[in-house]
């Protein structure tokens, strides 16, 4: 944890580079801005504000380098936007000092719109919109990489190094070998889908209502190539709000017809599309717990952990089914979910 003295030098740098965005927006930008109003950020070390000028609101991202890259940002927006996806338009940009200008989709998320009623009709304009991002050929600019199986170990491994030793004090598992067994299962699957273009957090945070309607897309800079499944997972089990079993698999069932009709997925049964949307969910939200158990540790951001408890789930609920991760299961309800309810209390 930062001592005290560590969080005053982290408060005192945040003040000088709020001075020097206000500085940027006047002098480069012509921008005379009354106040930043801050906005709901992500799990990064960006900060977003909403300013008012000429009559109109912007968004200005601050995305300190090195931790954040605004030039990966700037070339996916523009590559989604030339194939005719909503993304903010680029207004001004200082790509060295991590300062952006954009366009203001305003403040209908996702999260805060739907409901029950709405819910089929946002969904499917959503599974359009990703049908069409997942056809995404090239990044003019930006090399997008590749979600290998090297970067899931990866990504295990920070899950065992965050969550199970920093957020829970939990000694290595005794059956370490068998989790790294299942793990390798999930690995397989993913790794055996057709690979496309990956938003890699397209979920209800994420996404914007729009008119006409369109989906207003965000948080696209961490863009990968990868499985088919993984940014349909994230939308349909999103670790923000959740649905009925029922009504998901009809959603991916939907989607999984789309993308025959477009040819992306060829020689491919219904069933075997639901395996690999319950696999790649499980590395999904063993890393959605890395994720929110590194917010907490390191960034001392603790409204993360509120949705530790439906991400278990959703692993819980997947892993039962699948004889091949019977010890996962077993770990993460037996030893996993009581240390989580114990230093969340």
């Amino acid at each position: 944890m930062e001592s005290a003295q560590e969080l005053k030098i982290a408060e005192i740098k945040n003040a000088e580079r709020l001075t020097e965005l206000e500085q940027w927006l006047r002098a480069k930008c012509a921008l005379q801005v009354d106040a930043l109003q801050p906005m709901h950020g992500d799990a990064s070390f960006r900060r977003y504000f909403r300013i008012h000028a000429h009559g109109n609101s912007f968004v200005v991202m601050d995305a300190p380098p090195p931790q954040e890259n605004c030039r990966s940002y700037v070339a996916v927006a523009n590559a989604l936007r030339s194939i005719g996806l909503k993304t903010p338009e680029i207004i001004h940009a200082d790509l060295a000092q991590g300062f952006l200008v954009v366009t203001d989709f305003g403040d209908a998320t996702y999260l805060k719109t739907l409901n029950t009623d709405n819910a089929d009709r946002l969904y499917q304009r959503a599974l359009r919109a990703l049908a069409l991002l997942q056809g995404c050929r090239s990044v003019a600019g930006h090399i997008v990489p590749v979600f290998t199986a090297d970067f899931m170990w990866k990504e295990w491994a920070w899950h065992k190094e965050w969550v199970l030793e920093k957020m829970l004090g939990l000694a290595p598992p005794v059956a370490e070998d068998d989790l790294d067994q299942c793990y390798q299962f999930i690995v397989r699957s993913a790794v055996e889908q057709p690979q496309v273009f990956m938003h890699r957090d397209y979920h209800s945070a994420n996404l914007m209502v729009l008119e006409e309607d369109s989906v207003g897309i965000l948080d696209f800079q961490d863009a990968f190539i990868g499985p088919v499944t993984y940014d349909l997972v994230s939308l349909l089990r999103d670790c923000y709000i959740d649905w009925p079993r029922e009504r998901v698999q009809d959603w991916v069932v939907s989607y999984f017809r789309q993308l025959c009709h477009l040819g992306t997925l060829q020689g491919i049964s219904e069933q075997d599309f639901l395996r690999w949307f319950d696999l790649m969910g499980v590395q999904r939200h063993l890393k959605a717990l890395l994720t929110f158990s590194r917010k907490h540790v390191r960034d001392h951001q603790s409204h993360y952990l509120k949705y530790v408890p439906r991400t278990l789930e959703y692993i819980l609920s997947v892993s039962q089914y699948y004889r091949e991760l019977d010890i996962l299961h077993d770990y993460l309800r037996v030893t996993v979910q009581p240390a989580f309810e114990r230093v969340m209390k």
